[in-house]
């Protein structure tokens, strides 16, 4: 088995696919709407592993969470090496966006940092 998609709702699907674009590589699908539901999505494919779902709809309230609480909290994106953390989470920086971990080494073994999406979506970017 694997995980076959992960789904964020969104306010700004449009920015938010264009920052997993941008930085992460994701390349969008077509956009779907159902015009009955007011809904629409957008998937994302990378290189490797699952897919990403983009989904709107206006009355979903926005993300509560951008700490740390009980539930889905992040997920993660291999970069490669120590040097593409680094290099990623500076160009995000300078980007305007929220670090919230700085690139360091954890207990388990990782080389990360941890970035909030323009939603407040935690995002690890690993080696």
């Amino acid at each position: 088995m694997r995980i076959e998609h992960l789904a964020i709702w969104a306010k700004d699907i449009e920015a938010l696919k264009s920052f997993y674009g941008k930085y992460f590589g994701g390349k969008a699908g077509e956009r779907y709407f159902n015009p009955t539901k007011n809904f629409q999505s957008y998937f994302l494919s990378f290189d490797k592993g699952c897919r990403l779902e983009l989904m709107q709809k206006p009355e979903i309230p926005g993300n509560q969470n951008a700490g740390e609480a009980a539930g889905l909290t992040h997920f993660a994106f291999s970069v490669g090496s120590e040097a593409a953390v680094n290099d990623l989470t500076e160009t995000l920086r300078s980007d305007g966006h929220r670090i919230v971990g700085e690139p360091r080494w954890t207990g388990d073994g990782y080389y990360e940092s941890v970035v909030l999406d323009p939603e407040g979506n935690r995002i690890e970017i690993t080696a």
